[in-house]
């Protein structure tokens, strides 16, 4: 691991590929090779090896969601590691982890490897966010984040294209390609670590927890994008395999097809967000959402086919994607020393209803599976209304529509 720390105001003398931007874009890519993979097989790996119904996946991600709760615990690691270091080491952690998935079909190996996997994931994603709005000036925040969403949705395309071309050409099996995802993981990884300076941010973050009232609607807004995430993560991809007979390469043609698009109109959404601002693309996305999670209903009561099933699956994830703009309006309101810390401690309000909700919502798909998705309308409809709460221009003492102007002092 290099150790030279060189001031961000000294960067702009590296060579491009070298810069922190750079290397924000390079872990973009390592992460969803693994994570994008491991999500891509999961559904089917667990039906037809490990013999899953919806009780056991609901286990399987509360499991995967309990990093995320814990993500709070970041702030005592930052005690003994930088940021970079750790983002690099969570994100070892996830391709290793992600490389000997298929060593261990059963119940509970499925939940040991989930469980390093998502220690890893939540890790990089809590440092992740943090370095990003560290890194990158609140003008060309929003454009430089389209572009990460964009490289992200890249590397994913890869991963599926490659699955969906070779998995029947090559005779691949589950073992090999979450070997080599992990691994080229795990290469970035090294090279990442070899040939990037260690980037000092301008200003100190703070090494304790941060909870200040003044942020009450981004944390709420946090947890709602977490509870209204697993109705996702959890069950529509579940439905595509359990409902529709979705084989690995036909849903991971799905996947490619959602990716391609996503990385072709990121950037156009980091436009949007910088001409339009937070509250108007939040409350975009999730009028959208709430519509689509009506359709998923739609598929049940109506007996809609495929091809609806397959569009409604390619908006919610789209909707997903401006998610980013959450992060914007955080850093548009923060003290630049509270960025780490409430990085960790959003982590863990948005995983609040991540612990419980998969279980729980598991035995309810078993008797209905229409109510999941009513129930995600009803969420999103909740999250447009705090949306609604945002002002034109959010800045420290104007974080609502109910603030005055003062903020609260950092300590």
């Amino acid at each position: 691991m290099a150790r030279t720390l060189m001031p961000l105001s000294q960067t702009r003398d590296l060579p491009r590929w070298q810069r922190p931007e750079a290397l924000l874009y390079l872990m973009a890519a390592a992460m969803p090779l693994s994570f994008a993979t491991w999500s891509a097989l999961l559904n089917n790996f667990v039906i037809e090896v490990a013999s899953f119904t919806g009780k056991e996946i609901g286990w399987l991600h509360t499991v995967r969601e309990i990093p995320g709760f814990l993500a709070i615990g970041v702030i005592l690691v930052l005690l003994v590691l930088r940021e970079q270091v750790l983002a690099l080491l969570a994100l070892a952690l996830l391709g290793a982890a992600t490389a000997v998935t298929a060593w261990f079909p059963s119940f509970t190996g499925l939940l040991v490897c989930t469980l390093l996997s998502s220690i890893g994931f939540h890790y990089f994603e809590t440092v992740n966010q943090s370095l990003q709005l560290q890194w990158i000036d609140k003008d060309r925040a929003p454009i430089v984040l389209g572009r990460i969403v964009a490289v992200g949705a890249g590397a994913s395309l890869a991963a599926y294209g490659a699955i969906v071309a070779l998995w029947d050409l090559l005779g691949l099996d589950y073992n090999k390609v979450y070997l080599a995802s992990g691994g080229l993981t795990l290469l970035i990884v090294l090279f990442a670590a070899l040939a990037y300076p260690q980037f000092q941010s301008p200003h100190p973050q703070h090494r304790h927890m941060v909870l200040r009232r003044r942020y009450w609607l981004y944390y709420a807004l946090q947890f709602m994008a977490g509870a209204r995430r697993q109705i996702f993560v959890v069950f529509a991809g579940f439905m595509m395999v359990e409902r529709f007979g979705m084989k690995v390469s036909e849903m991971t043609a799905l996947l490619l097809v959602n990716y391609l698009i996503n990385m072709a109109v990121a950037p156009a959404m980091g436009r949007a967000l910088s001409r339009y601002g937070e509250r108007n693309v939040m409350g975009f996305e999730y009028i959208g959402l709430t519509l689509v999670f009506l359709a998923y209903g739609g598929l049940y009561w109506f007996g809609w086919g495929l091809v609806i099933a397959g569009g409604l699956y390619i908006l919610d994830q789209l909707f997903f994607a401006l998610s980013f703009s959450l992060k914007t309006y955080f850093q548009k309101i923060a003290d630049p020393r509270d960025i780490a810390p409430t990085a960790a401690v959003a982590f863990t309000i948005n995983h609040i209803a991540a612990v419980f909700l998969p279980a729980a919502l598991g035995y309810l798909w078993a008797r209905s599976p229409d109510h999941v998705f009513l129930l995600g309308a009803g969420m999103a409809l909740f999250a447009f209304a705090l949306i609604c709460l945002i002002p034109r221009h959010p800045s420290p003492g104007f974080e609502t529509v109910f603030s005055r102007g003062i903020p609260e002092p950092a300590e």
